[in-house]
């Protein structure tokens, strides 16, 4: 009896023994999950830096009294909108108009006398061709006529002179456009030298953007050029046309221009927007914003790898560009076909099974 009770113990912990190591072999350890993945394709990426531009027009002048004198009218205000030649400002014109006042009254004396030579003269041939009078008289007449003549003559120029100083002191806008500030007021004493105000016509715009000098080598014209507002809504497509030969001293950056067409209701003379300077589109890999994990500064994604007729889900460090849309451009750390994963990257860890959907 105790032999028979012996060998079922023993028979028991044999099949115990057994069990144990089958069970081995069957451990399911981590589970696989479903995922949704994208294959990476390799498309267009524009390669780029921002900086502030100024818009600026080739027709925008800055009004300054080409005399000195009393300003004693102001005809416009600040943001009128004004037509060629309309009057701004006058500034006060009596001491000219005496001038020339007096310069015609000088010509008008000088005509008279140039009148009477001019019959003198042809009084005076007769009388030397029929031998009355003497080559010498005839020679003074003749000298009497061109000095009056000459006398006469500069003092026509000289009146002209006097009325063209004249008109200066009448301001007037130079062609159509907005009037500026006017820091300027009735009474003021003004000079050559005093900005009276501006006159700015909103169309033959340029974007004006300074690029550092270390880029130099890289602008070049017909470089595209992205303007975009402080929203980043872009205003307009355009291109480099003109680079300065010379580095601005103060900004220490190199002036390049590009032709703005945008309407006046979108750009204005002055303003303040963004210009992208694209330097090369290259081919590169993206992938969607929300597969990418930031750890401790570093992005990653998870990229679904088979091995052993099984797909598992990688980490991979990548290096990321400009932002497309809502995807990332990756200049390092992917190429074309990886499966990028792009669900439930929060529960994923490396190595960890996956099951691939989609991509």
């Amino acid at each position: 009896m105790k032999r028979i009770f012996g060998c079922l113990i023993l028979m028991g912990l044999a099949t115990t023994g057994c069990e144990k190591k089958a069970a081995g072999p069957a451990r399911p350890g981590m589970q696989a999950m479903p995922v949704q993945t994208v294959t990476v394709t390799m498309v267009p990426v524009a390669q780029s830096n921002e900086y502030v531009a100024t818009i600026k027009s080739r027709r925008s002048a800055t009004i300054q009294p080409q005399v000195s004198g009393i300003l004693t009218q102001i005809d416009v205000r600040s943001g009128d909108h004004v037509r060629a030649g309309q009057v701004l400002m006058q500034i006060d014109p009596r001491q000219q108009r005496a001038t020339v006042e007096s310069q015609r009254a000088t010509e008008r004396q000088k005509k008279a006398l140039f009148d009477y030579n001019s019959v003198e003269i042809v009084r005076q041939k007769k009388l030397f061709d029929a031998g009355v009078t003497s080559r010498d008289a005839y020679d003074q007449v003749e000298q009497s006529f061109k000095n009056s003549k000459a006398d006469y003559e500069s003092a026509v120029a000289s009146r002209q002179t006097q009325e063209r100083q004249l008109e200066y002191f009448t301001i007037r806008a130079p062609y159509s456009g907005v009037v500026g500030d006017i820091p300027v007021h009735v009474g003021d004493y003004v000079s050559p030298s005093t900005v009276l105000t501006t006159v700015d016509e909103n169309r033959d715009l340029e974007a004006y953007i300074y690029i550092p000098t270390e880029r130099a080598a890289q602008v070049h014209t017909g470089q595209e050029v992205d303007l975009t507002d402080n929203n980043g809504k872009l205003l307009e497509k355009t291109r480099i046309y003109f680079v300065s030969p010379q580095v601005d001293s103060t900004l220490q950056g190199i002036l390049v221009k590009a032709p703005v067409h945008s309407t006046t209701q979108m750009l204005r003379t002055a303003q303040i927007v963004k210009a992208k300077v694209i330097w090369s589109t290259p081919p590169m890999a993206v992938v969607p914003v929300l597969a990418v994990i930031r750890l401790n500064g570093q992005s990653f994604v998870y990229v679904a790898q088979q091995q052993d007729g099984h797909s598992f889900a990688r980490q991979v460090s990548v290096t990321l560009g400009d932002t497309v849309g809502n995807q990332y451009s990756v200049s390092e750390g992917l190429k074309a076909g990886d499966r990028v994963i792009v669900s439930s990257t929060q529960f994923l860890v490396n190595n960890m099974p996956v099951i691939p959907m989609g991509g």
